[in-house]
């Protein structure tokens, strides 16, 4: 039976290295469901590879038609996962890997108690640093997502299991681990 694995944490955190990390290693895991977005593409983003970018107006609608498993207002955006993109990957047999925001996250634990939460965990320093390095947004808003960051780790204990991403190595075997032990119940 497939499996809805959620993978989240602060932005910044590594979410999409690790799962990346993960699926170099072992592409058969799992398929990753793309969410939707009102935020701006960034630099090398492709429409239905990282998100699909919707306007407002479109995302609303589709809140509206009920057509999200779960939707969240994050800086200033919205983000949230179409059930029918869920609901494709697992009908084909395939482990789902969402990566979400902490508050998404705990809304899908809610809807489908049977997924397993995995959250990202780092250090604020280097969440820092990882979040000035991207380059995508200002020293205003990365302090806003520190602050953010802060409250979200406050949460990491309401999920079922919590990988610190210190090294990208280690961490990527640390997930890659929970992963094939989750698979293997």
């Amino acid at each position: 039976m497939a499996r809805l694995f959620v993978i989240s944490g602060p932005s910044g955190a590594g979410k999409g290295t690790l799962i990346r990390g993960v699926l170099e290693q072992r592409p058969d895991i799992a398929e990753v469901a793309t969410s939707a977005t009102t935020r701006p593409k960034r630099p090398g983003e492709e429409e239905g590879r990282e998100y699909f970018f919707l306007s407002t107006d479109a995302f609303l609608a589709k809140v509206d038609e009920d057509d999200f498993v779960e939707w969240v207002e994050f800086a200033g955006n919205h983000y949230g996962t179409l059930k029918s993109e869920v609901d494709r990957l697992l009908s084909q047999g395939a482990n789902v890997i969402l990566e979400l925001e902490v508050d998404g996250s705990l809304v899908i634990k809610e809807a489908r108690p049977d997924a397993c939460l995995i959250f990202i965990d780092t250090d604020l320093t280097e969440l820092r640093r990882r979040l000035i390095s991207r380059q995508t947004e200002g020293l205003d808003e990365i302090d806003r997502r520190l602050q953010i960051a802060e409250e979200q780790s406050k949460d990491k204990l309401r999920f079922d299991h919590v990988v610190h991403n210190d090294e990208v190595e280690r961490a990527v075997a640390e997930l890659l681990a929970t992963l094939e032990r989750e698979l293997g119940r």
